[in-house]
């Protein structure tokens, strides 16, 4: 028997607190001006001091299971991507299960930044495709804002924080009615890692480390990295780009998005845009994205998804939905 991951239903949680492009302009030489032209992001949102970013991967994690009609007693296996974990160790998914009620199947955290979303849904995707579990909670989830160089306006005005989650269930390829997960590709390329990193972490410095960003450059590999694993997500589905109704980006910087738009000749109505409203939130942006466009109804059931991001690593990747 053929299974099939199957998403059942998606939730997000933002924090309260909003910080804007004009707060922003009396803490750092930047104004609201500045940041719109260069990155589209208009305003971003901020943890309480008390929020961990397990705290924001529950909150969405009980919206998707409200959302999918399921209970956490239907899943066996909880993947949180995040580069801002709450410790070290043990891992912000095993936080996450024992909070909402999970007593079975494992948990475990992945870190592939702002790819880590896209990369956690291939990962469980193969879980229960293998019958290796059959009801999954793939989470995205940062508070980015702790790791941020509030005096580097090239990266401070950038991130936000913030948590989005879907749930999985492997189901007959047969009766799945075409629904599920059609395609993905994953990719990373080593090399690249100087071009956006942290500057500290327990093994090297012994410290947590501040962003640290090439701009330009990763704007460069981000256009045309991200237009190849769509166009390979596509092809392994041997589905023509123009054949997808909708496109959920990660959402790092509006002319990231428009680049890859004019790249495969994207009409840009087709694209789910949050960025001016969400920032960059890292692992939680496309689920963060793909929730906002479910719940105000634009994303329908039967719809083919394309979700799509680069990280750093760098890292890339693209999964392929009907929903």
């Amino acid at each position: 028997m053929a299974l099939r991951s199957v998403l059942l239903g998606v939730g997000a949680y933002l924090p309260r607190n909003v910080l804007t492009n004009a707060e922003l302009g009396r803490q750092v030489d930047t104004s609201d001006e500045w940041i719109v032209e260069r990155t589209g992001i208009r305003e971003r949102r901020i943890a309480a001091p008390d929020e961990k970013t397990s705290d924001l991967a529950i909150a969405a994690s009980v919206e998707a299971l409200k959302n999918s009609g399921r209970e956490a007693a239907d899943i066996d296996l909880v993947i949180v991507a995040t580069t801002t974990p709450d410790l070290t160790f043990p891992a912000t998914a095993a936080r996450v299960q024992a909070a909402i009620g999970v007593n079975k199947g494992a948990a475990f955290d992945l870190q592939a930044v702002c790819s880590g979303f896209i990369f956690a849904l291939t990962t469980a995707d193969n879980f229960l495709a293998r019958g290796q579990a059959k009801c999954a909670l793939v989470i995205g989830a940062e508070t980015f804002s702790r790791i941020v160089d509030w005096t580097d306006r090239g990266t401070c005005v950038l991130f936000g924080d913030g948590a989005g989650a879907v749930v999985l269930e492997a189901q007959d390829e047969a009766l799945a009615g075409g629904r599920g997960i059609v395609s993905t590709y994953i990719r990373t390329d080593g090399r690249l890692h100087d071009l956006l990193y942290v500057d500290g972490g327990p093994s090297q410095t012994q410290t947590i480390g501040k962003v640290r960003m090439v701009g330009n450059a990763v704007f460069r590999h981000a256009v045309e990295h991200i237009s190849g694993a769509m166009l390979e997500a596509c092809a392994r589905a041997n589905v023509p780009i123009d054949a997808i109704d909708w496109f959920v980006p990660h959402q790092a910087n509006q002319r990231i998005l428009d680049g890859v738009a004019r790249k495969l000749a994207i009409a840009p109505e087709k694209i789910v845009t949050t960025v001016a409203m969400h920032g960059n939130t890292s692992a939680a942006s496309v689920p963060l994205a793909l929730e906002v466009a479910v719940a105000d109804g634009r994303i329908k059931r039967g719809d083919l998804v394309l979700m799509e991001a680069l990280g750093g690593g760098l890292t890339w990747g693209a999964a392929l939905v009907r929903l």
